[in-house]
């Protein structure tokens, strides 16, 4: 089988090396297991994309991940400011447009189409010129926003939007508000979401997928993309993970989930099902007419 050259080595069998190719696979990748296996296996796939000049954007939630490899790090800490208002990131040209902080607002905190809209005119007009000043206003949208507008809010959007570099680490290691960290997950995809020549690595990603501005992130950085690769690793198996298009590479893990796994990815009873030991993996991908199943252990010691 010819490969591009995007094509990753994840597993090997024997003789036999078995590749990841998201020109042919499928530009997602989706990594199961316990302990550290998953970002382990998402940190020794990045290593091998800086190999091919590719950026590297890590979301990293236990902030483990080496940092020298980034010319960009983000901490994101409960009651610590990191800049991330959209308002003033458009201004900065992080954010497209001034829509998108509006759109992105209206996500945080329930706004309807017509708050939105409302707001994004204001904002237009020079009469909001950040997320401080939307919550404060005597408009609808103001008094909506600050139903769940929180300290720990007021002081995450102060401070000034960092500078967002070729490779990216935002570290959510030390944050423990949910919110925060969906928020911040939100902000940063809506960011670098038509960036190329790039690999996002999501861990975990069913964490980071658990908000609702975090659902929101999901297709902004799953959109099928020339030159850009998505890999989400976790713990946990969940549906909105699981149904993302794409391949799979299924880990040591409960023998119930290595099932769950299988079955949603159409395995059928018997060979095709194997159970996964540490230190091994079954890849799991797809071609227009059948449906294949690799096994093989890490390419990794340890």
């Amino acid at each position: 089988m010819k490969y591009s050259k995007l094509a990753v080595k994840i597993l090997k069998y024997e003789e036999k090396e078995i590749y990841y190719d998201p020109a042919y696979h499928g530009r997602t990748l989706k990594i199961f297991g316990i302990d550290d296996d998953p970002a382990r296996v998402i940190e020794y796939i990045g290593d091998q994309f800086l190999e091919k000049d590719y950026g590297l954007i890590f979301f990293d939630t236990k902030g483990k991940y080496p940092k020298e490899k980034f010319d960009t790090v983000i901490r994101i800490e409960d009651n610590k400011p990191t800049g991330l208002d959209p308002i003033k990131m458009v201004e900065k040209g992080l954010l497209k447009d001034f829509y998108t902080a509006a759109t992105i607002i209206q996500t945080i905190y329930g706004l309807d189409r017509s708050l939105t809209n409302k707001l994004y005119a204001d904002i237009l007009e020079g009469k909001v010129k950040s997320v401080k000043d939307a919550a404060k206003s005597e408009e609808h949208y103001g008094e909506v926003i600050r139903e769940a507008y929180t300290s720990l809010d007021d002081v995450f959007f102060e401070g000034e939007p960092p500078e967002l570099g070729k490779s990216i680490l935002v570290d959510f290691g030390r944050t423990y508000n949910i919110s925060i960290a969906g928020m911040a997950f939100l902000i940063l995809a809506a960011a670098v979401k038509d960036r190329r020549s790039t690999l996002i690595g999501i861990d975990d990603a069913a964490v980071l997928f658990y908000t609702t501005p975090g659902i929101a992130a999901l297709p902004l950085l799953t959109q099928p993309m020339r030159g850009r690769v998505t890999v989400l690793g976790s713990r946990y198996v969940v549906e909105n993970i699981l149904n993302i298009p794409g391949p799979t590479l299924v880990l040591y893990n409960d023998p119930d989930l290595q099932s769950m796994i299988y079955e949603a990815n159409g395995a059928p009873q018997g060979d095709m099902r194997k159970h996964v030991l540490k230190g091994e993996g079954a890849f799991i991908w797809r071609t227009t007419q059948t449906l294949e199943v690799e096994f093989g252990k890490l390419p990794f010691e340890g």
